[in-house]
């Protein structure tokens, strides 16, 4: 039986999406405002954007935002897929708890406290904070978020594949990559998502972990803010929209061509039986 939509649904629907998705939709417009002040419309200018990659500083920042999110999400994407195998494949294991307990972990540890702790050890260590740092920060904290899509995954996959694939010779390994890993992919590709936007959207952490030359865009735009709003900041951050935004929809894209080529693929194989 199917649910009528009340007026009731339809308000609540209508003012939880305006507010979410308002203040974005304004921060876009007012990219494109032609006056300075970013709450005074004076006509439609794409001047900002030509400001925009004229100012040095936000394109280093910028850069150095892309690289570290890229390098981390790649990472933690291996480390994360394997720690939920890990969790899913073996059950017992001495250490198991405490394994469990530090890659989930960051999902709950206050960020400040995440951030602190690093610098610490990265100061204890001699360890000069940079790039590096600031790349070894978010392979931490968005580690455990990967494995928990993977995990997720995982737990549904029907082993007796890998196994069947095991028993005509094919080594574990091996097994793993032509089997389970084109099963998983969607979810893979969906935890490098969630790393990769996680990284470009971190502040507290690489603002404890960051050195000179390694000034990621949201601590740039940060400390412009504090000092006005301009329309610089709102194309900076409308680019940024886009970039997610294309990513996401081209991630989606993927998975949903990859399932209707799986559907695909078993309604053959039924009809060849």
């Amino acid at each position: 039986m199917r649910k009528r939509w009340t007026w009731f649904n339809i308000t609540s629907v209508i003012f939880g999406f305006a507010f979410l998705y308002l203040p974005i939709v304004l921060l876009v417009i007012y990219s494109f405002n032609e006056s300075r002040l970013v709450t005074v419309w004076a006509g439609f200018s794409t001047k900002w954007y030509g400001e925009l990659f004229r100012n040095q500083g936000l394109l280093d920042a910028a850069w150095v935002t892309v690289r570290v999110a890229f390098l981390s999400a790649s990472i933690a994407t291996v480390l994360g897929t394997l720690a939920a195998v890990a969790l899913v494949r073996y059950t017992r294991f001495n250490g198991r708890t405490l394994f469990t307990g530090m890659v989930y972990a960051p999902l709950v540890m206050p960020e400040v406290i995440t951030g602190l702790s690093l610098l610490l050890l990265f100061v204890s260590i001699n360890f000069a904070r940079g790039f590096w740092t600031v790349t070894l920060a978010h392979i931490t904290f968005s580690l455990c978020f990967v494995a928990v899509v993977v995990q997720s995954r995982l737990v549904s996959f029907d082993r007796s594949l890998e196994e069947a694939a095991q028993d005509l010779g094919c080594p574990p390994f091996r097994a793993f990559t032509l089997i389970t890993l084109p099963v998983i992919l969607p979810a893979v590709i969906s935890g490098w998502m969630l790393a990769f936007t996680l990284s470009l959207d971190d502040l507290v952490i690489a603002s404890f972990t960051s050195g000179p030359g390694a000034t990621t865009l949201p601590m740039k735009i940060y400390s412009q803010v504090r000092l006005g709003v301009t329309p610089e900041i709102n194309a900076v951050c409308t680019l940024l929209i886009g970039v997610v935004t294309i990513g996401v929809i081209i991630a989606s894209l993927l998975t949903k061509s990859r399932e209707v080529r799986r559907r695909r693929d078993e309604q053959a194989a039924l009809g060849n039986h």
